[in-house]
C-alpha cells in the first residue's frame, strides 16, 4: 500500500548508484596515469632524433673526405706546377717537356689519395710561357649526401680561384730590379731571314721582361747594334769622343790603358771616332763617318716597351763585324761610371746595388772581323788572329778581355750565337759568356727566339700565385 497516495515504479536494488560511483573512482587514477604517459612520444621523438644523427655523422664523413680529398689534390698541384716551371726555366723552354714533369709529380702526389671520380686534372703552360696552370678537375663520390641528392662534389672550386699556378716572376715580380743591355748584330749577313728571326727572339724578350707596373721595381733594357760601328745619340757622341764635330756620330774602341775598363771617358781615355782616310799630296786627312744610320742608334736604358719595340722593329743591316765594339758599349750602358752620356731615366744604378741585377745579352752570327788603328780608321787585317796594324790587336781577343773585365764587375753574360760556322767565333762567345749555361748556339730562327726566351726565364724568379 502506497501511503503517499502515488504509483511509484519497479524498486532500485539498494546501493546500486553507490557501487557505480565507487567504480568511477576507482577507474580515475589509471585513467589519469594514461593520458599523462608519454612514453610513446619519447619513442617517436628518439626515432627522428636518430635519424638527424645519423644523417650529421653521414654528412660529417663526407664533409672529412672532402677536405681530405681537397687538401691532397691542392698540395700535389702545387708540387707539380712548381715542378713543371723550374723544367721550363732549366730545359731551354720545352714546354712539352715542363708538362710532363708536372704530370709525374701530381700522379705521385696523389697516389694514397681517397679514390675519386672522373679525375681530368692537368696543366698548362701560360703568360707567355712564363708560368704554369692546373686545369681540369676531379670529384668526390659522397653516398650519405646522396641521400639529400648531393652525389659528387668538385674538389677545386669551379671559378678557378684555388687552382694552383706557378709563376716565373721577373723582376718586379719577384721583387727584383733589373738593367738588361742587349748587342745585336746587324750586319750585312743578318740580312733577310736572319733579321727577322733576330727581331722576334729580341721583341720575345722584351715583352716578357719588361712588366707593367714600374711603381717600385723597375726592369730597364737598353739596345746596342752594331756592325762596322756603333751609332751615339750626339750629345752622348760628344762626351764619349770629346769632339764637337757631330756631324757623323759613330764611334769604334777605345786606346790606352783603359781600353778594357769602364773608366768614365775624359781626356786620355776617349773612345775613338769612326774616320775614313783618304791621300792626296801625300797629305792624309781623316775625315768622321758612319756605318750605321740613326735608326740603328743605340738607345739607353728604358723601360719604356713600345719604344724597345719599335727600335728592334727599325733595323736594318749595314757592313762588317766589329764585336769588340758591340760588346764595349753593351758594358758602357750598364756602367755608372758612363751615367754622364744619358738622361736622369737612363742613368745605370751604382754596382752592389741591393736587389738589382745587371745582365749583358751578346748576340751575333759570325766571327769579329774588323778592328781599327789608332786613327779610327780599319786596319784592313785579312787574318782574324793577326792584326798588326791595329790599335789593340784583333777583334775577338779585344771582346774576351772586355768580357773578363765586365764580369769582374759582377755583370751577368749571355751570349748568344746565331748559326755560327766559325770555331773562332764559338769559341768567342763561349768565353765571354758567364759559364757554360748562358752560351747558346742557335741554328735556326726557332731555336734563336728560345734561347732568348731561355735567358728571360732564367733571369726569372719561382713562386706561386694562387
Amino acid at each position: 500500500m502506497d501511503v503517499g497516495g502515488g504509483s511509484q515504479g519497479p524498486a532500485r536494488k539498494p546501493g546500486a548508484a553507490f557501487r557505480m560511483g565507487s567504480a568511477l573512482k576507482a577507474l580515475r587514477g589509471p585513467l589519469k596515469r594514461f593520458s599523462s604517459d608519454a612514453r610513446g612520444e619519447v619513442a617517436v621523438l628518439f626515432g627522428l632524433m636518430a635519424l638527424a644523427l645519423f644523417m650529421m655523422i653521414g654528412l660529417a664523413v663526407d664533409y672529412g673526405r672532402y677536405v681530405n680529398a681537397r687538401s691532397q689534390t691542392i698540395a700535389a698541384t702545387d708540387a707539380a706546377v712548381l715542378a713543371g716551371a723550374r723544367a721550363l726555366q732549366t730545359n731551354g723552354g720545352d714546354q712539352t717537356a715542363a708538362l710532363k714533369v708536372a704530370q709525374a709529380y701530381y700522379d705521385q702526389a696523389t697516389k694514397n689519395r681517397i679514390s675519386l671520380n672522373n679525375d681530368t686534372i692537368e696543366f698548362s703552360v701560360t703568360d707567355n710561357s712564363t708560368a704554369v696552370v692546373t686545369t681540369g678537375n676531379a670529384t668526390l663520390p659522397t653516398p650519405f649526401m646522396g641521400l639529400a641528392g648531393t652525389t659528387s662534389l668538385p674538389v677545386l672550386h669551379k671559378d678557378g680561384s684555388d687552382y694552383s699556378k706557378a709563376v716565373l716572376a721577373v723582376g718586379g715580380n719577384a721583387e727584383l730590379n733589373l738593367e738588361i743591355s742587349m748587342m745585336l748584330d746587324v750586319t750585312g749577313s743578318m740580312r733577310g731571314q736572319k733579321l727577322t728571326d733576330m727581331k722576334s727572339a729580341a721583341s720575345d724578350l722584351v715583352n716578357i721582361v719588361v712588366w707593367k707596373d714600374q711603381s717600385k721595381f723597375t726592369s730597364k733594357l737598353a739596345i746596342v747594334p752594331f756592325a762596322y760601328d756603333v751609332r751615339l745619340p750626339t750629345a752622348a757622341f760628344k762626351k764619349a769622343t770629346g769632339t764637337t764635330d757631330t756631324s757623323e756620330p759613330c764611334v769604334v774602341e777605345r786606346t790606352g790603358s783603359k781600353k778594357y775598363a769602364d773608366d768614365a771617358p775624359q781626356s786620355g781615355q776617349y773612345v775613338l771616332v769612326h774616320n775614313s782616310e783618304s791621300t792626296k799630296k801625300k797629305k792624309t786627312t781623316y775625315t768622321p763617318t758612319c756605318d750605321l744610320d740613326s735608326e740603328a742608334e743605340v738607345l739607353p736604358l728604358t723601360n719604356e716597351k713600345q719604344t724597345l719595340l719599335d727600335k728592334i722593329s727599325g733595323l736594318d743591316t749595314y757592313g762588317s763585324t766589329a764585336g769588340h765594339i758591340g760588346t764595349a758599349w753593351a758594358w758602357y750602358m750598364l756602367s755608372p761610371n758612363w751615367s754622364s752620356l744619358w738622361s736622369s731615366s737612363s742613368k745605370p744604378a751604382a754596382y752592389g746595388t741591393e736587389n738589382l741585377k745587371k745582365i749583358a745579352v751578346l748576340m751575333t752570327d759570325g766571327e769579329y772581323n774588323t778592328q781599327y788603328t789608332s786613327k779610327g780608321v780599319p786596319d784592313d787585317s785579312r787574318s782574324l788572329t793577326y792584326c798588326p796594324d791595329a790599335a789593340n790587336g784583333c777583334s775577338s781577343d779585344q771582346a774576351t778581355s772586355l768580357c773578363d773585365s765586365m764580369k769582374a764587375k759582377g755583370i751577368e753574360v749571355y751570349t748568344v750565337g746565331f748559326q755560327l760556322d766559325n770555331q773562332l767565333a764559338k769559341d768567342t762567345l763561349k768565353a765571354c759568356a758567364t759559364d757554360a749555361s748562358h752560351f747558346y748556339n742557335s741554328t735556326t730562327g726557332d731555336a734563336l727566339k728560345a734561347a732568348f726566351r731561355d735567358i728571360a726565364l732564367k733571369i726569372s724568379t719561382l713562386y706561386l700565385s694562387q
